[in-house]
């Protein structure tokens, strides 16, 4: 048995993506604030809504997916609930393990994950950290779950920070950029239709052609600027304007915003 503690966006999301993976909805249990919220869900879904005290009884692994700033508040409502042989997943931006094990007590076993809303194509990016009393197992598992919808990356909690900047808000940032672009093509006199169309469609063949060619991103640039050539021009006011640097800033920003939501 599941329990997603936190059924907001993400959760909704994860919980869509296991039942794709082949979960069952009765092995899955969500809990919301609002009771039109948990209707949506069992509607939907055909899952049961539950407290969180109940969820931390019942279930054998626990997906903690609130916002970093109510963690500690449902850490500590669930706390006297949670036995040590209970799986915790915490899913909440710049919430350490650490953090968790803190207040759960005993040597309950942590692993920390930050995911994207990709989650619901299966193409999310999630990257897993295990905490101070996870094992190998435990991170198997982790992987287990998320694997069905997207791929997966063990990387050191100490860069989980950077992950949640670089991949967590990653898909804001595209979406940000293909904005500015499709703005562009009305800007050209093109119809906004057509320039939606155009823009995601190469976006979605470059991303592919990154992905499978094995080719550098530099390598694959370089092929498409030739010398006095349109794309050049293009990549010139965008280094006038230091776009490079704009987002070397703004993933720092998020990276140092996660961690003060983190700390209250």
């Amino acid at each position: 048995m599941i329990a997603i503690l936190g059924t907001g966006k993400m959760g909704e999301a994860l919980l869509s993506g296991l039942l794709r993976a082949g979960f069952k909805p009765g092995d899955i249990l969500a809990t919301v604030r609002r009771d039109e919220r948990a209707q949506a869900l069992r509607e939907t879904y055909g899952v049961r809504t539950v407290s969180n005290s109940e969820a931390a009884k019942t279930a054998d692994t626990l997906i903690l997916a609130v916002k970093p700033q109510d963690m500690a508040a449902l850490l500590a409502e669930i706390a006297p609930y949670v036995p040590a042989d209970r799986l915790v997943i915490s899913a909440a931006a710049g919430i350490t393990t650490a953090f968790v094990e803190q207040r759960l007590g005993a040597d309950v076993p942590v692993v920390r994950v930050m995911s994207n809303t990709p989650i619901r194509f299966d193409e999310a990016m999630s990257v897993i950290s295990a905490g101070a009393h996870a094992g190998e197992e435990h991170l198997q598992f982790t992987e287990n779950l998320l694997r069905p919808v997207g791929k997966v990356l063990r990387i050191p909690e100490s860069q989980q920070d950077a992950a949640t900047a670089l991949s967590g808000s990653g898909p804001a940032y595209f979406f940000y950029l293909v904005e500015a672009m499709v703005d562009a093509g009305i800007l050209l006199g093109m119809p906004r239709a057509a320039a939606l169309d155009m823009v995601t469609q190469s976006i979605v063949g470059a991303a592919i052609m990154l992905r499978d060619s094995g080719e550098h991103p530099v390598i694959l640039r370089e092929a498409v600027t030739s010398p006095g050539g349109t794309t050049i021009a293009a990549i010139a006011e965008l280094e006038r304007h230091s776009v490079r640097a704009a987002f070397l800033a703004a993933i720092e920003a998020a990276r140092d915003r996660g961690r003060e939501l983190a700390s209250g």
